[in-house]
């Protein structure tokens, strides 16, 4: 049985998703930012030497990487579903998908949000954070133009995996130009597993 370790507000939240979504047997255990500083408790570190969520556990392997712990788990749990057959354009997508939401998407979006946190010294910046959030932004938005799903005709770890993506411009109120992701944010909020995820996992803030 997977064990994720879910530290409150943070990328762990889609893989509680992607679990409710396999509908596979798994234990939750919870870890808690400090109230001040926003960072992971300790306790964490003890998991994984980065001190990061989310975290899993299955048996002897430890996985810390979201990308990796979707991959493992659709392929370990999904009994086929969640991802296209390998081997197919669909799975490269797929993948492409897995790979581009950290690798590249949240890049200008982290640095907007640690930049803003500098004030009026971080304002040079800005235009060009801007100028890449909408270049991501609208890359993604094509992407989905006419589609329910980022792969194929059925949710895949590929919308797991973006959602984060998607949950981060929504707060800082980047998806106004961009209804095809605003509106796939939305479904795949409404969803029933995630709601679940919600109720277990607690409050999220990234889901408005």
């Amino acid at each position: 049985m997977p064990i994720l370790h879910h530290l409150n507000d943070s990328r762990s939240q889609r893989i509680l998703w992607l679990l409710e979504e396999l509908g596979t047997p798994y234990e939750l255990k919870f870890y808690q930012r400090d109230a001040k500083t926003r960072l992971a408790p300790p306790e964490l570190t003890a998991i994984h030497p980065l001190g990061k969520s989310p975290v899993i556990t299955d048996g002897a392997l430890k996985i810390a990487e979201s990308g990796a712990i979707v991959d493992y788990l659709v392929r370990t749990y999904g009994q086929g579903r969640m991802m296209p057959r390998p081997g197919t354009a669909d799975y490269e997508a797929y993948n492409e998908w897995l790979h581009y939401a950290e690798g590249s998407a949240m890049l200008p979006l982290m640095l907007n949000l640690y930049v803003s946190r500098l004030k009026e010294a971080g304002s040079p910046l800005h235009p060009r954070i801007d100028s890449e959030i909408a270049n991501h932004l609208g890359y993604v938005d094509s992407a989905l133009k006419g589609r329910e799903f980022f792969v194929g005709q059925s949710l895949t770890g590929a919308d797991i995996q973006m959602s984060f993506v998607g949950e981060i411009a929504d707060v800082y109120q980047r998806l106004g130009p961009f209804p095809n992701l605003k509106s796939w944010l939305s479904r795949m909020h409404a969803r029933p597993a995630f709601q679940r995820s919600i109720e277990k996992g607690g409050a999220y803030r990234f889901a408005r």
